[in-house]
């Protein structure tokens, strides 16, 4: 940094987007304060080993990494050794089990059939809704791709108790693609880097806090009156809140967990879902196979219930349709006449956002921090629109 004066930067929040943005700051030599209301870092992706049986339990539902950003994959292997991890899911339907995404041996399994590759894509198009030319829903968007079989095993129930509405309801762009695989390739994700910490997230984004510049302090909510004084404030708490709810909630999915403890390997694989509606949870998550090369005798496991998400309860998942998106235009035409405050991460754009794309967005706002402190211009609200 050249001869300009530190500033004094708040981070509000302890998770990815703060640790990554306030690393960045303290490293160019100014002073960054980081304030987190819970009890620990590492916000939802906190993880802690279980004193009964030692498994890494991610607590509040398993992150799993997986980019295809060279740089964000070097970051975190820079603060914690990333072990090789497949996610494989399996699903429950109708009595029988299997693989997810939908792939080859999938279609085969159900079908009863012995498809090849060019075989099996014919034969599901003969399944498909063709006269659906334009899918607007989540239904039509499923019906057009997989047909009404493959749509009311996999997709319809697991939907309705996700999202707790119809899925004619919700947007196509939640199917963003063909969720097919006309191959035997199981593994969930496409990326081309995949892993998981080898001693945690919480271990990580301990890492990248542990410096001189930073000041971490837990168990302190955070309110916009008491950010002032501040340089600047990064702030990655609910949008709607930093204002006080003053224009009413945004509507998010919250999660219950229901854990129970087995002696043995319970279901052979990390995720199983449920995709039919009559089970009330959507999945059973069990966390010994996150860590695959640990060994453990006991096992923790966690069935997830998904509902409206109250005042009380932690925000999972942005509802985002056009009620909320409008309520949140007026948030964001709020945000951005707030002096010296960047709204950042999930919480403070309004958006689900995987892991290596917080830590994107957290790199590159840090960055253009720096910028405007060498030009002397203004940081805006957003360095990525949330609308």
């Amino acid at each position: 940094m050249q001869d300009r004066p530190a500033k004094h930067c708040l981070m509000v929040g302890a998770g990815l987007s703060g640790a990554v943005i306030g690393r960045m700051l303290a490293e160019a030599g100014h002073r960054v304060t980081v304030l987190d209301a819970r009890g620990h870092i590492g916000g939802n992706c906190h993880t802690e080993r279980d004193a009964g049986t030692g498994v890494m339990v991610h607590v509040y539902g398993p992150h799993i990494f997986h980019t295809d950003d060279a740089e964000v994959w070097d970051y975190v292997n820079g603060f914690e050794t990333f072990l090789p991890y497949k996610n494989r899911v399996k699903t429950t339907s109708q009595g029988a089990v299997y693989s997810l995404p939908v792939n080859l041996h999938t279609i085969n399994q159900f079908f009863g059939q012995t498809l090849r590759p060019d075989e099996a894509k014919v034969f599901l198009e003969s399944k498909a809704d063709t006269s659906i030319t334009d899918p607007q829903t989540f239904e039509e968007q499923a019906l057009r791709f997989v047909g009404p079989d493959l749509y009311e095993a996999f997709f319809k129930g697991y939907t309705i108790k996700q999202w707790g509405c119809a899925p004619s309801d919700l947007p196509a762009s939640i199917l963003k693609r063909l969720p097919v695989r006309f191959n035997y390739d199981d593994n969930y994700f496409f990326h081309k880097f995949q892993g998981m910490p080898e001693n945690g997230y919480t271990a990580m984004i301990g890492r990248i806090l542990d410096h001189a510049n930073i000041t971490v302090t837990l168990n302190t909510p955070v309110s916009r009156d008491q950010a002032a004084g501040y340089d600047h404030v990064f702030y990655s708490g609910p949008i709607d809140g930093w204002f006080g709810f003053e224009l009413g909630r945004l509507g998010y999915r919250t999660l219950d967990f229901e854990r129970f403890d087995y002696q043995g390997d319970y279901q052979g694989c990390a995720v199983m879902n449920y995709g039919d509606v009559g089970v009330p949870y959507t999945r059973i998550t069990e966390h010994k196979h996150f860590a695959p090369w640990e060994s453990h005798e006991g096992s923790v496991l966690y069935k997830e219930f998904s509902r409206a998400c109250g005042p009380e309860d932690i925000p999972y998942y942005p509802i985002r349709q056009v009620a909320e998106k409008t309520l949140l235009a007026e948030y964001v035409a709020r945000a951005e006449a707030e002096p010296n405050v960047t709204f950042v991460g999930r919480l403070g754009t309004y958006r689900y956002l995987d892991m290596d794309v917080t830590i994107r967005e957290a790199l590159d706002c840090g960055r253009c921090y720096l910028a405007t402190l060498e030009t002397g211009g203004r940081m805006p609200a957003f360095t990525v629109n949330p609308l």
